[in-house]
């Protein structure tokens, strides 16, 4: 990993802790329309479009896409996808312009943060792509 990401992980990451969770409403109206890119502890994680009706399209980068859609449950915003339907919930913060994520469930503390913003739709691979 160079240093650079890596420094710049631990800027976006720190704001999280001290900031509010995002509500329902302000998680809507900062995400639908974009399409977000996360990383991970300076590596590209995935990337998730954000439709409107509180609908999503998710895939890890290179992956083929999910669609699924989101719920506010507490502080807490949960995604449920249709290749697996245990929701997994993260807690939302925004700062500087850019949003953190902390996922609440088994692996409680993994943080991502968004590293792209876009209008462009997600484009997806297919299963059976190819000759």
């Amino acid at each position: 990993m160079r240093p650079i990401s890596f420094l710049l992980a631990l800027s976006l990451a720190a704001p999280a802790a001290a900031q509010d969770a995002m509500t329902a409403e302000e998680f809507e109206s900062y995400v639908t329309g974009r399409t977000l890119t996360y990383h991970d502890q300076g590596e590209a994680y995935g990337i998730e479009q954000y439709l409107p009706n509180r609908q999503v399209r998710w895939a890890y980068l290179g992956d083929e896409c999910w669609d699924g859609y989101w719920y506010a449950e507490g502080e807490n915003i949960c995604f449920v996808y249709e290749h697996d339907t245990t929701p997994k919930c993260w807690r939302f913060t925004e700062s500087g312009g850019r949003l953190s994520a902390v996922f609440m469930g088994s692996e409680t503390g993994r943080e991502l943060y968004e590293v792209e913003n876009s209008e462009e739709p997600l484009v997806c691979r297919g299963p059976d792509v190819g000759v």
